[in-house]
Parts: C-alpha cells; structure tokens; sequence
C-alpha cells in the first residue's frame, strides 16, 4: 500500500509520537521509573490531604517511661499486662497487640499477663513469619484467649524503605494470615472474610484489593496516613495511665492498638507524611485500620489507562506540530506543548482527588519525548522544504539553460528561413514551399522537444501521471533507429539492429521512444566515423526477477568510452566527461538524467559497462507488460 507523499511526513511524526509513549511506559516500568512515581506519589500525598477525623483507634503506647518504670525490655510483659488491665473497665472494642509472644517469660509476668488476655474481649495476638517460612506464632496460653491472630509484616520500598501500603494478606508454609489490622476490623465488626480476586468484603465494607498470589505475597493495601493537621492517631502510654487512671475512658468503644513506640524498639518506619522522622510500627497497623475503617482507598490506575491517556496527550502534542508546521509561528506549537505537559502534571493531581494513584511518570515521559521528536519532525519538514524550494530553483535556472541551449538550432532554422522568405519576394515557388516545409517541421520538432522535456521534468517532480498504454519494443525501436539513422549516415556510422523479441511494454511510449532515442543519438555522437552502433535484446536470464517479466535491450558502440569514476557519475544533471567535452560535440549533461528518470518511471533499471577507448554499453532492463 503507498500513500501520497504529502501524507509521509504525517505518518513519520504519528510514528514518532507511537514510539514516544512506547518508550515512555517502557521506562516507566523499571525500577527507577516506579521510584519516581513514588516520588510524585509522596508529593501528592503531602499535597492533598484530607480533613481531620475523629479516629476510631487509639494506641497503648509502650514508650521510653514506660519502659523505664518496668525494668526496660525484661518487663515488657509485665508493662504490657498492666497497660490491659488499666483499659479493660473502659471496655475498648477490640484490641490488637503488636509484640510477638513466641516464648515463654518469666513465670509471674506470663501469668499476669494469661491473665489481662483473659478479661480482654477480641483480642488480636501478632505471627511473623521466619527466614525459612515457619510461622512465629504466640505460645499456646497466650493463643488460647485470642478471637485471632494477625501477621504483623510491613511492606517497605526496596529503593527508600518507605512504608506506603501495606501487605493485607501472607502465607507461609501453607499456612495464610490476614493482617493485624485487618483482623482487628474483622473482630469488631463480626461475621467472616470474603473474599474475590479483586475484593475483599468484611461486613459492608468492600476493600479493593487484588489477589496477586495466594501463597506469597497479596493483596495490598495503600495506608492512608492521617493528616497533619490531625497529629496523628491518639495515643496514650502504660505510664500515663499509670500516673493518671482516668485516662483509660479514652480507650471506652476503640479499637486499641498496643505496642512499643520507644525509638530504641528498632521498629520504627518512614512514611510519606513523616519524610526523614521514623514513626512506630504500631502508629503504621493503626494507620492501615483507619484506612479500612473509614472506607479512605487509594485505588491503583490501570496500566491501559495510563497508557491510553498517554498516547492521548502525546497525539495532542503531534497535532499541535503538525498543524502549525509551517503557517502558523513556532510559539504557538511551543506553547501547546507547555499546556499539553501542565495537563500531564494535573492527570495525576486530579486522579488522586478521586482516590485513583495515577502513575506520574508514563504521562510525563510520553510528552517530554513527544514534544522533542515533534521538534526534530518539524525541523526536518523545515528542512526538507527549504532543500525542495532550493532543488525547485536549481531545477528552473538548468531548465532554462537547457531551453536556450537545446532549442537554440531549431529556431536558427526558423528564422533563417522565415527571413529568406521575407527578403526575396520572388523566390520560386518549389523553394518558397521548402521553406515553408521546413518552417513547419522545426516548428513541431521544437514543440516535441518543450513538451517531452516539460513531460520529464513533472514526471521527475512527481507533479505529472505517466500514460499507461501498452505498446511493442519491437515498434519503438525501429521508430527510433529510423530517425537515427540519417545522422549515423552523416559519419558513415552503420547501426546494426538484432532481432528484436515480440514483448510489449506498459506505459508512456513517447517518453520511452525519447529515452532510446537518446541513448542511439549519443552513441553516434561520440563514435568516430565508419564504426558500428549495435542495438541488441535479450530476456532477463541472471537477473534476480524471473526470466518471463524482464527484457534487456542494450546499445552498445565503439566509441571514446570513459572511465569507472565518469560511469558513476554520468546520470547527473548537466554531468559531462572530459572525453565528451574534448570532442568538440556539442551537449547539454542532461539528456541521460532524463533517460533514466524515464527508464525508473516505468519500473526498470539502466546499467553502463564502459573502457575509455573502447565504447560503452548501455543496457536498459525493463519489465514486459
């Protein structure tokens, strides 16, 4: 299939922007490029904030005080089992314990300890899963009094170990776990989890989260964090409790999170809002409770979406170029390209206001590159014309020159013998009527002469349809030696035709006639006297189309040849060799271009074999009808 050449530039831009969007995605799916999303993602979150809430958790904190009241890391469970009894005449709606009891303590402080768990209603235990797969889960007493126990995995990113969502769901030794915060919704609220490939449902609450692979990592969650303003989720320590009782009515109707918040706990993650200010790993579970409690899903886009509406604005980009390329001043595709990358900036801006994560960079990357190719396009356009403006000129000023030169002796025949007939008015009548014989003839020779060479030089600009006629070689190349035979004669040069094939051609014969003609014309011009011109054909036996579509016709003559660096050149406009100039022949250069501008319009090919000294060969290999 071709197209127009108008529309090539089109498609090479449309090309362009494709290859735009493909390489924009493409980066962006690589490590680098899902940590500039980040990037973009963590402004965003800044950025856009949602108003303050009343938190429906709280946390027991186990901070630096609380430690040092209870005799440090030693009793911890002793802090741990206090901090429940405080709370439990409150009677918090469930509580979640972030401190794994894998072993056995000392025997009082486990106890004790049996003991709060006992008088705490849904009580969440913690598990964590080993190096080698195994559950780390709390020791059987402690177990016994859990409605559930949740895995207490954080989800970290590899390249800045920020915590932004987080793992709902892990498996270990076939063995599946919900998160602690997710167990914790699920104990106060009631009934079971379900759960969809897309979806997990717990009591009216439908948390988007797809199923990635059921035993290893899944299903997770974007943790949207409180806001600033909000300071936080509540918390309140062992300590404070300890020195203040009336504290524990704040936990009354809360999901309470305990755990250690003391900085030297070791479990402390970067989140968005806290930058460089590592916040505990209870404030995150809360944190992805909220989330869930109040229904705040932040929602991943679709890659096909993304790329969709990157292709989108990249083609924006294109139009722009391409509509102003040429009429319209730079600046204003300049300035659509601006307003096309400000709109890839707000995509993700307004996608997050919808709670959609909208990736930043597939959009960003898509339009840079789109707006660099559409420069490079249309400074090649720019180009292109000025080189086709420029070869229009050349082509004019050689055209003129071609004109003054080539039909210069027709017209001395013109007007000589208009003159004689105008001066002797009493000229014979047999010679009055030869003048005027020859007066019409050079006439209609110059009119072939302007319109065969206006018919080439359209054909060459691809201004100009060829005919499409089917026509004999044979017909064509006895038209042509006849007429070349009278100069031939002039220099005692004998043209010897072979046996022509029966095969037609397709296409324009008057300009092929001018092409062969051309080529026997030259051949005697610069062959010396009393040698032979042969004019010979054969089918297209070696050539690499098959033998039945091509057909060879060569004329070959004993002349003044030339050189391997004159053949390379010879089809060049207004080209001549020197052996050429020095024969005192008169020429233009341009007759060859033209014949094979001819010879290429009709589909063939022209090949030169030449030796100085020794004469060329000229073959013209063409297609049969």
């Amino acid at each position: 299939m071709s197209f127009p050449k108008q529309n090539k530039p089109r498609l090479a831009l449309a090309a362009l922007i494709a290859a735009s969007v493909v390489l924009g995605m493409a980066l962006s799916w690589t490590a680098l490029g899902r940590q500039f999303d980040n990037y973009a993602y963590d402004f965003l979150f800044r950025a856009l904030q949602p108003d303050p809430w009343d938190a429906t958790s709280i946390i027991l904190a186990i901070d630096e005080p609380t430690l040092a009241k209870y005799g440090g890391n030693a009793g911890l469970r002793g802090a741990l089992a206090a901090g429940l009894e405080r709370i439990a005449p409150a009677k918090p709606a469930a509580v979640a314990i972030d401190v794994v009891l894998a072993e056995n303590g000392l025997r009082d402080a486990d106890a004790r300890l049996e003991t709060a768990f006992a008088a705490t209603p849904n009580l969440v235990l913690p598990a964590y899963i080993l190096r080698d797969g195994t559950w780390e889960n709390p020791i059987p007493r402690f177990a016994a009094h859990a409605a559930a126990i949740g895995q207490v995995h954080a989800s970290l990113d590899k390249f800045d170990s920020v915590s932004r969502e987080a793992p709902l769901m892990k498996a270990g030794g076939r063995i599946r776990r919900w998160s602690l915060a997710l167990e914790a919704f699920h104990v106060r609220v009631g009934g079971t989890i379900l759960e969809s490939p897309e979806e997990l449902v717990v009591g009216s609450v439908h948390i988007p989260s797809t199923l990635k692979d059921a035993f290893v990592d899944g299903r997770m969650l974007r943790i949207r964090y409180p806001p600033v303003k909000m300071g936080g989720i509540p918390q309140i320590s062992v300590a404070e409790l300890d020195a203040n009782p009336a504290l524990a009515a704040k936990f009354s109707g809360k999901t309470v999170f305990v755990g250690v918040t003391a900085q030297a706990s070791g479990d402390n993650r970067i989140t968005p809002y806290s930058n460089t200010e590592p916040v505990p790993g209870i404030e995150i579970n809360a944190s992805e409770y909220e989330t869930i409690a109040r229904r705040m899903f932040l929602v991943d886009a679709r890659w096909l979406a993304a790329a969709a509406v990157s292709l989108v604005l990249a083609s924006l980009v294109g139009l722009a170029f391409a509509l102003t390329s040429g009429t319209r001043p730079d600046w204003i595709a300049n300035a659509a390209a601006v307003a096309v990358l400000a709109a890839s900036q707000a995509v993700p801006a307004v996608a997050f206001t919808r709670s959609t994560v909208w990736p930043w960079l597939p959009g960003t990357l898509s339009v840079v590159f789109a707006i660099a190719s559409s420069a490079f396009w249309r400074q090649m356009v720019v180009r292109r014309a000025l080189n086709q403006a420029d070869a229009e000129k050349t082509r004019y000023q050689r055209a003129m020159q071609f004109v003054t030169h080539e039909m210069r002796t027709p017209l001395t025949a013109i007007q000589g013998s208009s003159e004689l007939i105008s001066r002797y008015g009493a000229m014979p009548e047999a010679k009055r009527k030869q003048m005027a014989e020859m007066i019409n003839a050079e006439s209609k020779r110059l009119a072939r002469m302007i319109e065969t060479f206006l018919s080439v030089e359209r054909l060459s600009a691809g201004q100009m349809d060829m005919k499409q006629e089917r026509f004999p070689l044979a017909d064509v190349v006895e038209a042509c030696v006849a007429r070349a035979r009278a100069y031939a004669e002039r220099k005692s040069i004998e043209i010897e035709v072979e046996p022509i094939p029966s095969c037609e051609l397709q296409g324009d014969r008057e300009l092929m006639e001018y092409a062969i003609y051309n080529l026997l014309t030259n051949a005697v011009k610069y062959s010396p006297e009393r040698t032979r011109v042969t004019v010979l054909s054969e089918d297209g036996r070696g050539d690499r189309v098959h033998v039945a579509s091509l057909v060879r016709l060569t004329i070959q003559d004993q002349g003044i040849g030339m050189d391997k660096k004159e053949v390379r050149r010879v089809f060049e406009k207004f080209y001549r060799t020197k052996s050429a100039e020095q024969s005192g022949e008169l020429g233009t250069g341009i007759g060859l271009s033209i014949v094979e501008q001819i010879v290429t319009q009709h589909g063939g090919t022209i090949q030169v074999e030449s030796e100085p000294g020794k004469g060329s060969r000229f073959t013209l290999v063409l297609k049969r009808a």
